[in-house]
């Protein structure tokens, strides 16, 4: 697949990069398409390459050692993922996941030394990455182990609406496919559990849900939640 200059160059990542740098990395780049559902790696394997989301959505899903799914993180377009090399891992310790088709760029991980030494900006960010993904995680494991389920799904719809949401009317829609499952995955809690939350805020028109859809009628309301509800204990 033919790698478009200029959609790269709109990322933010590489907007500072004039062209014929831009053109060094990309030579050494291959881009791929991954229909939804399929995985661009997978947990434990071998990391042999280092990638950039284009275009879609991705969810990095983790299983733990009692055999349990979670969804670790979301990746957006214009995500650097998978750069184990970064993190002195020769593994992924997750698996990267389609949850629209996707298509993305990747780079062997032996040149990861090269991707960062000839683009210093693109290593402050992305160290900047890193941070940021540590506190997510922190951020997380403070909410799994401080906070009612509910305010537990209203945190992750909030995140969701400001990371992938789309204006629709007075509404805001969330752009790719999800379902009650990713949520129950993304909060540490059960099917059964988010769907009752969410059926509930359905009848107080917050949300409209429909088969792998999530319409946010009232995030206000929804914010309030997060906000306003009792910590356990």
């Amino acid at each position: 697949m033919k790698i478009d200059r200029t959609i790269v160059k709109s990322l933010p990542l590489f907007a500072r990069m004039n062209d014929a740098d831009l053109d060094g990395l990309l030579d050494s780049a291959t881009a791929k398409r991954i229909p939804q559902g399929e995985a661009v790696f997978e947990q434990g394997q071998n990391a042999v390459s280092f990638f950039l989301l284009l275009h879609g959505r991705l969810k990095v899903l983790q299983v733990t050692e009692d055999g349990q799914q979670i969804i670790v993180r979301m990746v957006h377009p214009g995500d650097l993922f998978g750069f184990a090399k970064a993190l002195q891992r020769t593994d992924y310790p997750g698996t990267a996941m389609a949850a629209a088709e996707s298509v993305v760029l990747c780079w062997p991980t032996d040149l990861w030394p090269q991707f960062v030494e000839r683009n210093p900006s693109l290593a402050v960010t992305t160290m900047q990455t890193i941070g940021q993904r540590l506190e997510e995680a922190h951020t997380r494991i403070r909410e799994m182990s401080t906070q009612e389920v509910e305010r537990r799904v209203a945190h992750v719809v909030t995140r969701l609406a400001k990371q992938a949401g789309k204006q629709e009317g007075s509404s805001i829609r969330i752009d790719f496919p999800i379902t009650r499952q990713d949520i129950a995955e993304m909060t540490g809690t059960t099917l059964h559990t988010v769907s009752r939350i969410l059926s509930a805020w359905e009848a107080k028109g917050l949300v409209e849900g429909g088969r792998q859809k999530l319409l946010i009628c009232n995030l206000d309301g929804i914010m309030l939640l997060a906000n306003s509800a009792k910590d356990r204990g």
